[in-house]
């Protein structure tokens, strides 16, 4: 092999290294977050306020670390559409709907359906002409939405099953879905992550407030205990570094490896809600959850390939 081609694999390697932490990390994060969700429902908080107060906070932190940076979000009828859109699908549609259901079927549930995005995703990608198609990821991709196939299907045979509130759930991903694709295709130009991901959750914040307006539902969160504002603090820096890493991720991985977000935060997440938090193991879990991880190995793996196969080419 020539040394050329050994520097570009080894660029490719490289280059593939920043978004698969990113990855990681985010995922990471996701899984935590549907624990912490589940948990204020505990503790008192309504979702509408549980994620209104902490989108909040995420917003506040990530704007003084763009002021750090000298990257504050721009204002334009461009950028503030981007906002709007972005937000509504990616973080108040979509976080709405996953907390208000989590009291109902559970963290566990939620976190593994948060890793069905990557076919719609995907096929979406191959449409718009954004990924090119290769068997490899697409093998990924399905095998993911196999795995939480399999763990739907088994949560709705349960005999306590809440149809309702398991439909409404599986709406979310495809708001994730959609959001993905949008974020890509009418990212605004010249812009980094750090100036685009405190404008879209300030958007949020702006969009979950309305929400309030609507009867019962509240902001109203109690001063009385230390135990939920300190709960929405933590949840505010998880949303932070969670959308910061996401942007990141779409900047230097694109849709289709940033969908995998939600497989990687279905591990995380499905092991703490059983052992830290007491839920019942949800059925199929070991066929649902091998499959999705092999779903994340492949499409991850397929990528490190492209890359590779892209330095070797020029």
């Amino acid at each position: 092999m020539s040394e050329s081609a050994q520097q570009g694999m080894a660029g490719g390697k490289k280059a593939w290294l920043i978004p698969v932490l990113c990855l990681i990390a985010g995922g990471g994060l996701i899984g935590i977050s549907t624990n912490l969700a589940k948990f204020a429902g505990e503790v008192g908080l309504t979702p509408l306020a549980f994620l209104f107060w902490s989108i909040t906070g995420a917003a506040f932190i990530l704007l003084s670390y763009a002021c750090l940076r000298r990257e504050l979000p721009p204002l334009s009828k461009p950028t503030l559409s981007y906002y709007l859109v972005a937000a509504l699908v990616s973080v108040a549609g979509s976080n709405l709907i996953f907390f208000s259901a989590i009291p109902h079927v559970g963290a566990s549930f939620v976190a593994l359906i948060i890793s069905l995005p990557p076919l719609l995703t995907y096929l979406a990608a191959i449409i718009l002409k954004i990924e090119r198609f290769t068997k490899l990821r697409a093998l990924g991709v399905v095998a993911a939405l196999a795995g939480a196939g399999v763990l739907a299907a088994r949560k709705f045979a349960a005999p306590d099953a809440s149809v309702f509130w398991i439909g409404l759930a599986l709406c979310g991903p495809v708001l994730l879905a959609i959001g993905n694709i949008y974020r890509t295709l009418y990212w605004p130009d010249n812009l980094s992550p750090s100036a685009l991901a405190p404008g879209m959750l300030i958007a949020a914040s702006m969009l979950l407030g309305l929400v309030s307006i609507l009867p019962n539902y509240s902001l109203a969160v109690s001063l009385a205990e230390m135990l939920p504002l300190g709960l929405i603090a933590v949840q505010a820096f998880v949303f932070a570094g969670q959308f910061l890493l996401l942007f990141l991720l779409q900047k230097t991985g694109g849709p289709v490896l940033l969908s995998l977000l939600g497989s990687v935060g279905a591990v995380v997440g499905v092991p703490v809600a059983i052992f830290l938090q007491g839920e019942n193991p949800p059925e199929g879990l070991f066929l649902g959850a091998s499959l999705i991880a092999l779903g994340v190995v492949l499409v991850t793996y397929g990528g490190v390939k492209m890359a590779t196969s892209s330095q070797q080419t020029r």
